[in-house]
């Protein structure tokens, strides 16, 4: 059975929840899936880097206390010396799940070029390398004979671009309407209960669904990334996240909330990409009220969902989770199962 070695960059919540799946269940896995996995490197801005070619204990690495650091182990340091185990491992896949900047996709879109340099397969979480340089990117892993996945860049571990690329074949997408941020999801929803903006974003930062600067997320700028990808990946055209007009939520009030109310409508911050007669597409995002009818006027919480308008479908809505450490490390092994059949069918 094929057993795929590879490189954790960046160990926080996400790649420490793939390890968790990873030491927890492999055995069901393999039977299901028909491949092992098997962790070689770690690195990480706090914990430095391990490598062990024979494959890394995990529980013992994930028992470790925090503050611990990889020196003194065999194989490891208290530097993270990411471009050199991306570049001169054996890993058959990087899995980037570091700390990037939205605005420069750094250092992830450093880390995946240079995996597919070096010959490597990459999976990634990270939104900015996908709407920055995604189909450069794609074109690089062509050009190398591997593959560049990032199902997660999106709605986390719920497979969106999977499916409209799978699953929608022989439709012709139309348009794509999205609630792509359960932070501000959340906000709208504690609004129409009568909180205020201020009071509905503390909520959500005391849960753990808004960041202790949550500009990103009401201002717009997180679902204008996610914008870019999905016109970029399911309409094809080139478009940058600049292409995207962006508006937020905090000028919205209860005024706002009430009119809408009385006309049977909710308001959601949507992310749209829409093809017009012409051919041209335009992507945006903003804040409307839409009509309790419609698929995605339903969608509370901090969940997330998709309206795909087809050609022969009509609207498809796919909904689920937009975050959680589990479910984004969900959409890492997605990824690796890709990775496997597309290197089964070129088999």
């Amino acid at each position: 059975m094929r057993t795929y070695d590879l490189a954790l960059i960046g160990f926080g919540g996400v790649a420490r929840s793939l390890a968790e799946i990873i030491r927890d269940d492999s055995e069901r896995l393999a039977a299901s899936l028909g491949f092992r996995m098997r962790v070689i490197a770690i690195t990480d801005l706090n914990m430095g880097t391990l490598t062990q070619a024979d494959g890394i204990d995990l529980a013992a690495v994930l028992a470790m206390p925090r503050g611990a650091t990889f020196a003194g182990l065999t194989g490891g340091t208290e530097d993270a010396r990411n471009e050199d185990v991306i570049r001169t491992s054996n890993a058959d896949i990087v899995v980037e799940a570091t700390f990037t900047n939205p605005v420069t996709g750094e250092p992830a879109l450093s880390h995946v070029k240079w995996a597919l340099d070096s010959g490597k397969h990459v999976t990634t979480t990270n939104k900015g390398p996908v709407a920055l340089a995604g189909s450069a990117l794609r074109e690089l892993a062509a050009q190398r004979g591997r593959r560049f996945e990032f199902e997660g860049a999106v709605m986390s571990g719920t497979p969106v671009l999977r499916f409209a690329s799978e699953m929608l074949k022989g439709n012709q997408i139309l348009g794509i309407q999205g609630i792509l941020n359960g932070t501000t999801n959340y906000v709208l929803g504690q609004m129409t209960r009568g909180s205020d903006l201020s009071v509905a974003v503390a909520e959500a930062q005391e849960l753990g669904y808004a960041e202790a600067d949550p500009t990103a997320d009401i201002g717009g700028s997180d679902v204008r990334l996610k914008v870019s990808i999905l016109a970029n990946q399911v309409m094809g055209v080139a478009l940058t996240p600049e292409d995207v007009s962006t508006q937020g939520i905090t000028d919205l009030t209860q005024e706002d909330i009430a009119a809408a109310h009385g006309c049977s409508q909710v308001w959601k911050l949507i992310g749209s990409v829409t093809r017009d007669a012409d051919g041209s597409v335009r992507a945006e995002v903003r804040p409307i009220a839409l009509d309790l009818d419609h698929p995605l006027a339903g969608i509370s919480g901090a969940t997330n969902a998709i309206t795909f308008d087809t050609d022969l479908l009509g609207q498809v809505t796919v909904s689920g989770p937009g975050a959680g450490r589990i479910e984004t490390a969900y959409a890492l092994l997605s990824d690796i199962i890709a990775i496997h059949a597309a290197a089964g069918a070129a088999a």
